[in-house]
């Protein structure tokens, strides 16, 4: 199906993988008290006791099968085209910066709302990777690889209106994310002209 290889892509999916099954084989990755003994997302850890990893820790957790699949399915099909067109350093600065301000932003609100919650997954990451496919989409004529602009905005507003309309799913965590994606595709994307196109 692809014609290249994506290692970033390829390990990022490796590392999610182990590390949901490495936790479920240890306890109920549905609990919210081991998943923050393992370094879930939550303020008052990160506020109080300084934990800034968990920023980062939180995106290789997932609570169960399900949430891994659906997550890691979006990575392999997006995360692939994205890497492929920036580059694996590019790919990579992308997928944590994303992952990182989707999780400030998500605290932020928390903090607003005075209301925490345990929160894990790669998804934040991921929505920065479409983020940073619809701007390169848009600077191509609307369309990237495989992925058509079209097809990336009605998946933004079909996963947002699905956050929206169910519980326990963090939306700001998806909306920072995809802000950070697209702002770093506006900031490392080159467009490549057209006598290179047919180069390695």
């Amino acid at each position: 199906m692809y014609q290249k290889k994506a290692p970033c892509t390829i390990g990022l999916l490796v590392i999610n993988i182990a590390v949901f099954f490495y936790l479920a084989f240890q306890g109920m990755t549905e609990d919210g008290a081991f998943m923050v003994a393992h370094g879930a997302m939550y303020v008052p850890c990160v506020m109080e006791l300084g934990e800034y990893y968990r920023m980062v820790t939180s995106m290789f957790m997932h609570f169960d099968l399900n949430h891994l699949m659906n997550n890691m399915i979006t990575l392999g099909a997006l995360g692939w085209q994205l890497e492929l067109e920036v580059g694996k350093i590019k790919y990579l600065i992308i997928y944590f910066l994303s992952g990182v301000f989707g999780n400030m932003l998500s605290m932020l609100q928390e903090i607003y709302a005075d209301e925490y919650a345990v929160s894990v997954g790669a998804s934040g990451a991921i929505f920065g990777i479409i983020g940073s496919l619809l701007y390169i989409a848009l600077r191509n004529h609307g369309r990237i690889r495989n992925v058509s602009g079209k097809g990336i905005l009605f998946m933004i507003v079909l996963t947002l209106y699905h956050g929206y309309t169910n519980m326990g799913i963090n939306n700001m965590a998806h909306i920072g994310g995809l802000i950070m994606g697209f702002a770093m595709g506006i900031l490392l994307y080159r467009k490549r002209r057209k006598s290179t196109l047919s180069g390695v």
